[in-house]
């Protein structure tokens, strides 16, 4: 099993940045994508972006794109969400997930096995 465990949620002001922590343990050698979605109240979980655990590549939502970074530290088995020019918009409880699925969608809730428990983000304006 995966355990993941998000870290760095708050409240901040519209324009202001934010990073998430995501801290993988047990058995990540499992993992071959981590990705980070959010779900805003009274809307359905959305994805926000992705990266493969060995070559780094990323996948992004439009809504975030130019403002939001996901990377990872394979040595500290972190992923991180850098979160630039927040808008009241992106408030919501974000979760990290990972995969181990190599042939699957990055944007895929259902191809995710692991979760963490979400990290509160708000935005105010």
């Amino acid at each position: 099993q995966v355990q993941l465990v998000e870290s760095g949620g708050g409240l901040v002001q519209t324009g202001d940045s934010l990073r998430l922590s995501c801290a993988a343990s047990g058995r990540t050698f499992n993992i071959y994508r981590m990705g980070w979605f959010r779900q805003a109240p009274g809307k359905e979980r959305e994805f926000v972006a992705a990266i493969s655990w060995s070559l780094g590549g990323t996948n992004y939502a439009d809504s975030v794109k130019g403002r939001f970074t996901i990377s990872r530290d394979n040595a500290k088995n972190t992923v991180y969400l850098q979160m630039n020019s927040l808008k009241p918009e992106d408030t919501a409880v974000y979760y990290c997930a990972g995969s181990p699925r190599t042939f699957s969608s990055a944007s895929s809730e259902q191809h995710y096995d692991y979760w963490g428990q979400g990290t509160q983000v708000t935005v105010s304006s």
